[in-house]
């Protein structure tokens, strides 16, 4: 009797599943797809990793008219910068908005972008990462599972510290920076005459509120989204490194897409990328002014060439590398 019980029951699941279907994820049984993005800093309105999440986001679901959603995860939800990068090119992560030094953890020849004082405005690094120079980069990364969207705007890195302001490369010497675990960023502090010590964005707030370092190198949104001014008093104004953050995407999950979503993707991060960049030069101004009524101390520096001629073995160093020929083109293209 029993036997005949559980043949009817395994007959009418059979039934069911037939009338049914292969199960769907949520996502598709919506005719929705998905894509998560995420990045390491704050939510916050000024922050420009943030900025430009949410314009991709609209950006995508208007161009597709809702067929493709874009779901946002900040302060590293879906990891550190590294993490989210191995993860695309595994196919675990869809995309991210990450910073220029650590794709170059993967992609070495981005280096090029984080060389200090290459650009001197913003107009110049517009005007090479949207040319030769850029195609070339984003060439390199996807042959490593990685798209490139848009090279969007952090703004110009500078120096915070708890120890003294910075005029001279010599006010840099004995202090403990705070670096990304890339090679240029770590020569460079070290050619200044500091300590460059490689940490994760993730224990860098911590790290400088107990004092293990003394300062780090960022750009003024980023200072003000994530409350540095709390813990730090000295603001240099060194604009050493033009911060680009890479709006990219894991190749896999683009190409899950059908043509015409992938290619309204691919549109909609042209476009966002046009609107980040506006967005966050635009409040430049107001969140130095921020920053100096919340208490931190504001100093322009007056001559960088001192500063030039410290980092100039960083330049010749990365003219060995395969990679050599873009740092001539970036340059050339600056101009």
């Amino acid at each position: 009797m029993k036997r005949r019980h559980l043949a009817f029951a395994s007959f009418a699941a059979a039934a069911l599943f037939a009338c049914l279907g292969p199960l769907q994820s949520p996502a598709q049984a919506q005719g929705k797809a998905v894509l998560k993005v995420g990045w390491t800093t704050s939510d916050g309105a000024g922050d420009p990793y943030a900025i430009g999440a949410r314009a991709f986001k609209a950006e995508v679901e208007k161009a597709t008219k809702g067929a493709v959603e874009v779901q946002l995860f900040p302060n590293h939800q879906l990891g550190d910068e590294r993490q989210m990068l191995e993860g695309m090119r595994f196919g675990t992560v869809d995309g991210g908005i990450i910073t220029n030094a650590v794709i170059a953890q993967v992609e070495p020849a981005f280096q090029v972008n984080d060389l200090p004082f290459l650009f001197a405005n913003q107009a110049q690094a517009h005007k090479v990462l949207d040319g030769s120079v850029g195609a070339e980069l984003a060439k390199r990364l996807e042959a490593k599972g990685i798209v490139t969207l848009g090279f969007m705007e952090g703004g110009f890195r500078n120096m915070i510290n708890n120890k003294r302001p910075v005029a001279t490369p010599a006010d840099v010497t004995g202090v403990k920076y705070r670096v990304m675990q890339n090679p240029v960023f770590i020569d460079m502090f070290n050619s200044l005459g500091g300590s460059a010590v490689p940490m994760a964005w993730g224990e860098t707030f911590t790290a400088v509120q107990q004092g293990t370092i003394d300062g780090l190198e960022i750009p003024l949104a980023v200072i003000e989204a994530n409350k540095y001014y709390e813990i730090t008093k000295y603001l240099s104004l060194t604009n050493h490194t033009y911060s680009m953050i890479g709006l990219v995407l894991s190749k896999r999950a683009l190409d899950k897409l059908p043509p015409d979503q992938r290619a309204a993707v691919v549109a909609a991060g042209r476009t966002a990328t046009l609107q980040q960049r506006q967005q966050a030069a635009a409040g430049e101004k107001a969140t130095l002014a921020n920053l100096e009524k919340n208490g931190m101390k504001v100093n322009a520096i007056g001559d960088v060439a001192p500063f030039r001629q410290s980092v100039a073995p960083l330049y010749e160093k990365f003219r060995k590398s395969d990679a050599g020929p873009l740092l001539d083109q970036a340059l050339a293209a600056a101009k």
